[in-house]
């Protein structure tokens, strides 16, 4: 057993991919007091999730692209039907499968 196999590694290890200002590493960051005001986009007063959301539908839904069938009027081939039991297995024919 080697003398040191319990010991943690040691070594510098120096891994900046998750600073989010390269360069700026050890700067303060500033603080916003609570007393401020902050730049809000939106407006308490109209906001409407419920409204928003039937306006965002409306915009995303190209409805000249929507297809009336549901199959673009293909024909059914033939009907579904379950797999039997042995569907798909060789033919036993007494030899094992490893020889």
């Amino acid at each position: 057993m080697a003398e040191y196999e319990n010991e943690a590694p040691t070594g510098d290890v120096a891994d900046d991919s998750y600073v989010s200002r390269p360069g700026h590493k050890n700067d303060a960051l500033p603080v916003i007091s609570d007393q401020e005001r902050v730049e809000d986009p939106i407006d308490d007063r109209t906001a409407d999730t419920d409204e928003q959301l039937r306006r965002d539908d409306k915009e995303a839904i190209d409805e000249s692209n929507i297809i009336g069938g549901r199959t673009r009027g293909a024909k059914p081939v033939a009907s579904y039907r379950e797999p039997g039991d042995v569907e798909g297995l060789p033919a036993n024919d007494g030899t094992s499968s490893t020889s």
